[in-house]
């Protein structure tokens, strides 16, 4: 890679003023001062140094956000605010990142940013099995039909039947910690991704979903630490744990 390239993906800078850097010789690749801004670098192996610091390479990044209602899930949106909106001004200029899938505007709960594409056309694949969970506040409590409906697969219209998921009612534990107040609150495991998708699935069976919140995705849960518009980048463990999740058996 280009040392101008690498120095502006490494820092957040502009390309001139990686050039300018390079230029005025506060870059040194492999202990050596390089002034050449085209000059060529091995990315996964040259040690690269800005003014004596050390630049760390990373193909790509990883962010978990817990997504507020009143957001939309785009990179850009004329009439909305959107979920890279939350990101700091340096983290949204370092990467072209994006949201892998996408969540309601009034759903909150796990959504994935990164730069990752391969990673996540197979998180959202439903060929890859990926499960997604989510908590819904209901209007009325579920039922064995309702169970026994979801896991046959509910017939969304006269086109598209989604395939089977798993409805259940929350533990104790869940239950107090998503729903303190009374009121009827179920989750739902699916592998698929369609507009709307739970909400639909609910409406099929006379039910009305009233708040909708993704716990967990991957096999990655939401952090209970992060309030809403709050982020933080995946752990190794996690990212491993998305990475097996996706892999060929």
């Amino acid at each position: 890679m280009r040392l101008d390239k690498l120095l502006a993906e490494l820092t957040g800078m502009t390309r001139s003023q990686a050039r300018d850097v390079i230029v005025n010789g506060r870059v040194c690749v492999n202990g050596d001062v390089k002034k050449l801004t085209a000059e060529k670098v091995n990315e996964e192996s040259d040690v690269l140094t800005l003014d004596g610091e050390t630049l760390t390479f990373r193909k790509f990044v990883y962010y978990m956000l817990n997504k507020p209602a009143g957001t939309v899930s785009a990179t850009q949106d004329r009439a909305a605010r959107t979920v890279l909106s939350l990101l700091s001004a340096e983290d949204r200029k370092k990467r072209n990142l994006f949201p892998v899938g996408r969540l309601d505007k009034d759903t909150e709960g796990l959504l994935f940013l990164t730069d990752d594409g391969m990673l996540s056309h197979r998180l959202l694949s439903p060929r890859k099995h990926a499960d997604k969970l989510y908590f819904a506040k209901l209007e009325r409590k579920i039922t064995e039909e309702d169970i026994a409906a979801f896991a046959a697969g509910i017939k969304l219209d006269e086109d598209l039947t989604a395939m089977p998921a798993v409805l259940r009612r929350l533990t104790n534990e869940e239950l107090r910690d998503f729903l303190p107040e009374d009121g009827a609150a179920a989750a739902v495991t699916l592998q698929e991704g369609k507009f709307h998708q739970v909400k639909r699935m609910f409406a099929a069976t006379g039910n009305e979903v009233l708040y909708l919140k993704r716990m967990a995705m991957g096999g990655v849960l939401l952090d209970k630490t992060l309030l809403p518009g709050e982020y933080r980048e995946l752990t190794k463990d996690e990212l491993i744990t998305l990475e097996n999740c996706v892999t060929e058996k």
